[in-house]
């Protein structure tokens, strides 16, 4: 076993020539921590502002911190690059086992760069980087378990993760995922189709080191605490009990939940897919991130009949939360929860990200209805609030057929609407699609000043839920938002899962850090962390963000939300504020 602690180590991968090398980046980890910090300062240095992001130079930037493998539920890995589908910063999250893998590889980030001549993964074991033919692979859905046959070419040493893509990776539609284990992705803004441009099906990273403390007594101490607290906390119950399904019911119940591209907020037999339902219909078993005691990761059965055996099935499991039921349920006005699991597996197969998906297939239902395409344009697909079967379709078209509005739809609903009309129901936030929380101000306005554009960007719904009682003036909902986004980059570099936000205070965090070899006190984190969020903004402008251009959907207007109606003239005080505290950070 080695001994160091390898988080200073980059190591940069060139697919053109074949070539790979490892640097010590120190610098980088002592200033920006890791994770998020380091992932953004890499992305200054290796991404060129005008490039195309299907260009061989649009890197591919995994990051890990300090507290990945050393503290319990810190599970997750930072990817970077230039979003195909906004044109500027991509941002996606993981758990799995792929932050320790990098971590016990050696490496606190790893940088992909050029394309190769045919498809390829990349196995990475320790300080050997392998460069193998995937052109077998090319083609290959994630239901046929393109991991599983990686797996046997792979056996690997130590702890494993393999990352890979699916048709519509290949395809380079630009709201295409990367999975990982199987149950983890990259979702959101594109990674899958940066690997498609660059002809790379797969990552495998693999390694056993060991990571050192500076005080092993006080670490052990320390880290039990820390499991005690998440084995206490009635947060984390629910996330093992339910999942984040639990949130269903609760924002059904205050209009909270998106339904039919959010022409309504009351649909009738949701409770059909809540997470009590899924849990008592479905729920398999559940699986953790590496790391993590929670096990928040539930999984349905579902059972898939033979054509050609009567009475013979086979199971499928399939991964379910809150995102992938709002998205593939409510939104589609569908509430029959085999219906939902019988479109994430659609979607699972071809890779796609399960938001993007459904709330493009909602903005497909509402078009037709309003006559701005026709049959003809969906190669005789009638989308139909409801219709599972019409939506399988339809996903299939997207990633398979050729014709005009399907090869537009590729590109998500910003560009199709654009073209099209229907602007005003295409429910994007800089060009990305709206996640799954109608809850007012904090949900709405976070979206679309969020970095990445993300519900996890400052929780905005979280904020809601603290207005319901309190209401907030502007100034006090812009200081909130920015707050909270400058916070979680401290925890997204170090890396932990926001779900332990509550556990790891700033005070804990301060512990972890000193027993992990790092001496940043409170006010360095917070100013680290105002850095961070900055360094972000400036790669968005400098790829042409137009922060002076943004503008809440008009449909989240026209529909009450958790807090009621959403009042424009609030709205408009809000967006201008927070321009002026972003461009005064830059």
């Amino acid at each position: 076993m080695i001994k160091e602690d390898p988080l200073n180590r980059v190591l940069y991968i060139d697919l053109t020539k074949k070539k790979f090398w490892i640097e010590e980046r120190p610098e980088l980890f002592t200033k920006y921590i890791g994770g998020t910090g380091v992932a953004i300062r890499l992305l200054h240095e290796n991404c060129p502002n005008d490039i195309d992001p299907f260009s061989p130079d649009n890197p591919i930037i995994f990051a890990v911190g300090p507290l990945n493998g050393l503290f319990p539920i810190a599970s997750k890995t930072v990817a970077m690059f230039k979003s195909p589908h906004t044109g500027n910063l991509g941002e996606s999250h993981a758990g799995g086992r792929s932050a320790i893998a990098i971590r016990m590889a050696g490496y606190g980030a790893i940088v992909i760069k050029g394309k190769s001549e045919r498809p390829c993964y990349i196995a990475i074991h320790s300080d050997k980087v392998y460069f193998r033919d995937a052109t077998t692979l090319w083609g290959v859905k994630e239901g046929l378990s393109v991991g599983s046959l990686i797996r046997r070419q792979e056996p690997g040493a130590g702890l494993r993760t393999i990352m890979r893509i699916g048709p519509a990776g290949e395809k380079l539609i630009s709201y295409s995922c990367v999975t990982l284990e199987t149950y983890r992705h990259f979702g959101r803004l594109g990674l899958g189709a940066v690997f498609g441009s660059k002809n790379l099906k797969a990552v495998v990273i693999s390694g056993k080191r060991d990571i050192n403390v500076t005080n092993f007594k006080e670490y052990k101490q320390l880290y039990e605490e820390l499991l005690l607290q998440l084995a206490e906390s009635e947060k984390m119950k629910k996330y093992h009990e339910l999942g984040t399904p639990a949130n269903i019911l609760p924002l059904s119940f205050s209009k909270g939940i998106p339904i039919k591209n959010l022409l309504t907020n009351e649909i009738e037999k949701i409770e059909n897919i809540s997470g009590e339902s899924f849990a008592e219909k479905h729920l398999g078993r559940r699986v953790a991130c590496s790391h993590c005691p929670v096990a928040c990761i539930h999984l349905a059965t579902l059972r898939k009949p033979y054509e050609d055996e009567p009475y013979f099935y086979r199971t499928v499991y399939l991964s379910y939360d809150y995102e992938l039921i709002y998205a593939l349920g409510s939104m589609l006005g569908i509430t029959s929860s085999e219906d939902v699991l019988k479109l994430i597996e659609a979607v699972e197969d071809m890779g796609l990200d399960a938001i993007s998906t459904g709330v493009i297939l909602a903005w497909i239902t509402e078009a037709f209805e309003k006559g701005i395409i026709n049959e003809t344009m969906t190669d005789g697909i009638v989308p139909e609030w409801g219709n599972t079967e019409c939506y399988v379709e339809l996903i299939r078209k997207i990633v398979y057929s050729n014709n005009e509005l399907f090869n537009d739809l590729r590109r998500g609903i910003d560009y199709t609407s654009s073209k099209y009309g229907g602007k005003d129901f295409a429910l994007t936030y800089g060009k990305n699609e709206m996640p799954g929380y109608h809850t007012g101000y904090g949900a709405h306005i976070g979206y679309l000043f969020g970095a990445r554009h993300s519900h996890l960007d400052s929780a905005g719904y979280a904020i809601d839920r603290e207005a319901m009682t309190t209401q907030k003036t502007v100034e006090e909902l812009v200081e909130r938002i920015i707050k909270e986004e400058q916070w979680r980059q401290i925890l997204s570099s170090l890396v932990i899962c926001f779900f332990a936000r509550e556990i790891y205070t700033s005070d804990v965090i301060h512990k972890c850090l000193k027993l992990s070899g790092f001496g940043f006190s409170e006010e360095e984190l917070s100013e680290i962390g105002r850095e961070i969020y900055a360094d972000k903004y400036r790669f968005k402008i400098k790829c042409g963000f137009d922060i002076d251009n943004l503008s809440l959907p008009k449909r989240v207007f026209e529909i009450p939300t958790s807090l009621g109606f959403i009042d424009k003239d609030f709205t408009d005080k809000a967006i201008v504020l927070l321009k002026e505290k972003i461009k005064s950070l830059l």
